[in-house]
């Protein structure tokens, strides 16, 4: 017997879909990537490209997910029945397979750092760069934390739409953007905080060049969240009557403010005590702990910091498993608990590998690169432009344009010269976007 679910408010489906799109993206990545690409220049080209062309392929996804009414891979086969195209939605399904695989390693190390923090591994004076280097080649500990991650993540996906994954980001959601506030406001009244909000907020035009706008544009394909039908999956659980346009905007600029929090955390105490902002992927495990130390309280504030990354990390992960597992269940949630076990057993086996990448399989290389590195290139440099290129094609240029205004439209008081023009920016403006990083990513430009 199928028994479809959804989504018990509007509410919960933003907090859930920004939960997917606020992951570590936007609080680890993002950071890092402006500091190594001039800060305000990069973060302006970040929105930029957000608005203009991320925005459109997650509202495309909505469209797929809420239209089709199914998992990612049944909704490409009901909108084009008998066709290839469900292909894409099983690329999608397989993405997040693999990229919860080593993402949770890194969720795993973040969960060490917390403990870390009531440990005494965290105190003025220690050497931040051997503790990371120790913590991620610790065999035991890397995968006693990785099992620790997927197995809160197989908690609350198994509870269901309503009951688990929502219910969780309805607390966890509020309480990231309260400690993010509460931290900012401390940062920023640290002595000299001012340089740090003027590198990320006064733009250095020294760094608009082809590599900073590339790499902007790159950053907002995964800040969304979007080309691993994640935002399908979620969409499926959205009513007619549900304006996924106004969604769609509330979700983008969560995640942009998010963004702009974190900047607003790390820079102002980066610069208060005489870091370099361009310390690279090694910012928030190797820099800012030295940075909080220095801080009256610092264990503690960078305990909640660290905090704060668990649930951003957490609510990502929750939208990964959830699009495999309902691409299992097929809308039979009486198989949900029994799926969401084995098939979250089955990613962290998958991700064992991942998490040895650092310590004793260190040395064991496919085509040069660390099991971890080759899942990662190849969901960010290939799957996630490939499945992101392909929503934009199907929706833009596949679909009966008439049908697209008006399924995308139900329920939305948005014009239709807006629908016009997001539907333009699919056919034109977002391929050409995509291709464009897709040719870097692969070293090409």
């Amino acid at each position: 017997m199928s028994n479809h679910t959804s989504w018990s408010s509007k509410i919960g489906f933003v907090l859930a879909a920004a939960g997917s799109a606020i992951g570590l993206g936007a609080i680890w990545k993002f950071p890092y990537t402006a500091g190594t690409n001039g800060g305000a220049v990069f973060f302006l080209l970040f929105l930029i490209f957000t608005v203009l062309v991320a925005l459109p392929v997650q509202l495309a996804e909505f469209y797929i997910g809420r239209t089709g009414g199914q998992n990612a891979v049944d909704s490409f086969r009901v909108l084009r029945p008998g066709t290839q195209w469900l292909w894409v939605g099983r690329m999608g399904v397989a993405a997040c397979f693999i990229l919860l695989s080593f993402y949770s390693v890194v969720g795993g190390w973040v969960l060490n750092y917390v403990v870390h923090s009531f440990t005494g591994a965290i105190h003025a004076g220690a050497d931040f760069e051997a503790l990371f280097g120790t913590t991620i080649s610790n065999p035991a500990g890397s995968l006693s934390y990785q099992a620790l991650f997927m197995l809160i993540t197989v908690w609350v996906v198994k509870g269901g739409i309503s009951d688990g994954i929502e219910k969780a980001n309805r607390y966890l959601m509020p309480g990231l953007f309260i400690l993010f506030i509460a931290l900012a406001i401390r940062s920023l009244t640290l002595p000299g905080a001012m340089e740090g909000v003027s590198f990320l907020l006064k733009p250095n035009w020294s760094y608009f060049k082809a590599d900073t706008m590339i790499t902007a544009l790159g950053q907002a394909f995964f800040a969304l969240s979007i080309g691993v039908s994640a935002m399908i999956t979620y969409a499926s659980y959205l009513g007619k009557d549900q304006d996924m346009f106004r969604s769609g905007h509330t979700i983008m600029w969560m995640n942009l403010l998010v963004s702009l929090l974190a900047g607003l955390v790390i820079f102002p105490a980066v610069f208060a005590f005489g870091f370099e902002p361009s310390q690279g992927p090694g910012l928030i495990f190797i820099v800012l702990p030295a940075v909080f130390m220095k801080m009256p309280f610092g264990t503690v504030l960078f305990a909640v910091f660290m905090l704060l990354v668990v649930f951003a990390t957490l609510t990502s992960a929750f939208s990964m498993l959830e699009t495999v597992i309902a691409s299992t269940i097929r809308q039979d949630e009486r198989k949900r608990k029994k799926h969401t076990w084995l098939i979250g057993t089955a990613i962290f086996i998958i991700g064992i590998p991942s998490a040895l990448s650092f310590g004793i399989w260190s040395e064991f290389k496919v085509f040069g690169k660390t099991i971890f590195d080759l899942w990662d290139y190849l969901i960010s440099a290939v799957i996630m432009p490939v499945g992101a290129l392909s929503v934009a094609v199907f929706t833009a240029w596949i679909q009966d344009k008439q049908s697209v205004l008006k399924d995308a439209g139900a329920g939305s008081t948005v014009p239709r010269a807006v629908l016009l023009l997001w539907l333009n920016t699919l056919r034109y403006l977002a391929p050409i976007a995509i291709i464009i990083v897709f040719i870097n990513s692969l070293g090409i430009l």
